[in-house]
């Protein structure tokens, strides 16, 4: 079944300059990119899209991370997209990630590690209408 996923290409990512290989292997991988963006967070913005992690020792770190650059926001749609992209991503520690992920390619450490998918179908419509109606993702 053909579904929607949010993807974010991180701030280290952008910085890294591998915008076109990231988004080369989504392409290579049989994803849609359906609508695609450039942004820069603020960090109250990054806090609202992180508010999931509120509680959590490493919410302030990563939302000054994530306000600290340009990010590319995209919706990818494919066959099992939500799975596939977490697959393609690997694990959230680049050092873990299997080899041949982007993580593993270009991810730093846990929260530096290039890029962001959804988890869940839930996550991914709370995820899609937050760039879409927030961030003018249209």
């Amino acid at each position: 079944m053909r579904e929607k996923t949010l993807a974010i290409i991180k701030p280290d990512a952008v910085k890294k300059r591998v915008i076109g290989k990231i988004i080369q292997r989504i392409e290579d991988e049989g994803f849609e990119i359906i609508k695609m963006k450039l942004l820069h967070l603020t960090k109250e913005e990054a806090k609202a899209f992180y508010v999931v992690h509120k509680d959590k020792h490493f919410y302030d770190s990563l939302t000054e991370f994530m306000s600290s650059g340009e990010i590319v926001v995209m919706i990818l749609e494919r066959e099992n997209a939500i799975a596939h992209w977490r697959e393609v991503m690997g694990a959230t520690d680049p050092a873990l990630a299997k080899p041949g992920t982007i993580r593993r390619e270009f991810g730093f450490s846990v929260e530096r590690n290039a890029v962001h998918g959804s988890d869940s179908r839930a996550t991914a419509d709370w995820e899609i209408g937050f760039f879409t109606e927030k961030m003018g993702l249209d």
